[in-house]
């Protein structure tokens, strides 16, 4: 494994509601190393996607170290930390979040039009990506036009497309069929091992879990297993 990509010391996460303070990290401790596959499971409320959007730099803690590419998030300005979002970290979320008025194309494209990068190299790589999902023949129909399996590698294309250090996966098999979740699980195996990106997932799913090499369980809040899972 390569150098250390994420790390969390002693990170508490606490919400208010209606005055009630709810916990929902107490103290995390995690390290992730570039090129890992890793997913993050537990009960719902254990912290699983907390965890993912404080490393995501999409939500803040309320104390502790974080981490990323050896930057400490709380140092950075909002202006450094969409810069990170956009440069570094891709996003696979559970409900595809892609744009419905936008072609899979346009939506694989997206980032890389707000990096500013010139039309032909941006065509060459949305392309080369939508080719290596197996959505080449579908970049022009929007998402209403797409089943649930396929706006998800078209969300795989628009996380990698942008060569991130770091892709954060939550739940990203949840509404898709046995078999569908089988085959985005291949896809992002060839990414992480063909194109050295490291995955965090979270996820309730038992193929994920399987199919990662390394294993964390999250129990009200804190990291109880960590397993190593030789394929």
């Amino acid at each position: 494994m390569g150098s250390l990509i994420v790390r969390m010391k002693d990170v508490i996460k606490t919400y208010q509601l209606d005055g009630v303070s709810i916990p929902a990290l107490r103290g995390l401790n995690l390290e992730v190393s570039a090129g890992e596959f890793t997913a993050i499971s537990g009960p719902s409320g254990s912290g699983k996607t907390t965890a993912l959007n404080i490393i995501g730099a999409l939500d803040t803690p309320t104390s502790g170290i974080v981490e990323v590419e050896g930057k400490d998030l709380s140092s950075l300005s909002k202006t450094e930390l969409a810069k990170m979002r956009m440069n570094r970290i891709g996003f696979i979320f559970q409900a595809y979040n892609l744009i419905p008025v936008l072609t899979a194309y346009e939506n694989a494209e997206f980032v890389l039009v707000l990096r500013g990068m010139p039309l032909m190299q941006r065509r060459e790589k949305v392309q080369a990506i939508l080719e290596e999902v197996g959505m080449a023949d579908m970049m022009d129909r929007r998402p209403d036009q797409l089943s649930g399996g396929q706006q998800q590698r078209i969300a795989i294309a628009r996380a990698v497309v942008a060569e991130p250090a770091l892709v954060l996966a939550d739940e990203p098999t949840a509404n898709v069929d046995s078999k569908t979740a089988d085959s985005l699980l291949d896809l992002m195996e060839h990414m992480n091992k063909t194109h050295g990106v490291t995955f965090v997932f979270s996820t309730h799913d038992p193929r994920v879990m399987n199919r990662s090499d390394r294993l964390l369980v999250l129990r009200d809040g804190v990291i109880t297993e960590d397993i190593l899972q030789k394929k």
